[in-house]
């Protein structure tokens, strides 16, 4: 104990309080993301949460101010685990561009759909939930849309990839892409078995198709 007899020092379990309130964080993006998924972000109350991550009330409120802030915090968190998952791919990538590109395609599908949760509390029930969820919903794109800026350019420095048309905005053109493949995902969540791995399959050759026709018409001609 401090000597203003502050206890905020003392270990519980090993663990000091900083370290406790991760620990809590973590259980209640956990119960988020499970229930959320399983019934609607409506349907869930703080307690529900709360009895989900064996964390009290008043433990969720030092960490989150409301229910929507702990659904913006999962989005922000999905898409974390978004990121490690392409840009390591990104980094064992082939260098032909085509190629590497229908890689990626697929490394991101798969990192939502083989867990059908993360997909379903990005798409099914994401939206017009509030106009902060809406808000990290539309950094989430920008950022995919950055990501696939990012793709564009490391197959143009190894000489394989092609160059956007001068006429167009490459950061535009990469939102709507990313707008496009959210969408199909999207869409493929109303009827889709995310168990049964041809769908899965299906989608990411959708999804694939999809990245390289609108990869192709917006190319310099001769492209891919």
């Amino acid at each position: 104990m401090s000597a203003s007899g502050d206890p905020a020092g003392r270990r519980i379990r090993g663990l000091d309080a900083e370290q406790r309130r991760d620990q809590r964080r973590r259980q209640l993006l956990d119960a988020a993301l499970e229930l959320f998924a399983a019934q609607g972000y409506a349907n869930t109350s703080i307690e529900q949460l709360c009895q989900h991550a064996y964390v009290g009330t008043k433990g969720f409120y030092e960490i989150f101010d409301s229910r929507e802030a702990c659904y913006v915090a999962l989005l922000q968190d999905v898409t974390a685990r978004l990121e490690t998952v392409v840009t390591g791919r990104l980094r064992e990538a082939p260098t032909e561009a085509r190629q590497g590109e229908r890689l990626l395609v697929a490394a991101f599908a798969h990192a939502l759909v083989d867990d059908p949760r993360l997909a379903l509390v990005t798409f099914g029930q994401a939206g017009a939930v509030s106009p902060a969820v809406e808000r990290q919903r539309r950094t989430n794109r920008r950022w995919a849309a950055g990501f696939v800026e990012q793709v564009w350019q490391h197959y143009r420095a190894l000489g394989s990839g092609h160059p956007i048309r001068t006429d167009l905005d490459p950061h535009r053109v990469a939102i709507g892409l990313v707008g496009g493949m959210f969408d199909l995902v999207a869409d493929w969540l109303l009827d889709a078995d995310p168990t049964d791995q041809d769908q899965v399959v299906s989608l990411v050759h959708d999804l694939q198709d999809f990245y390289e026709v609108v990869r192709t018409g917006v190319s310099t001609p001769s492209a891919y």
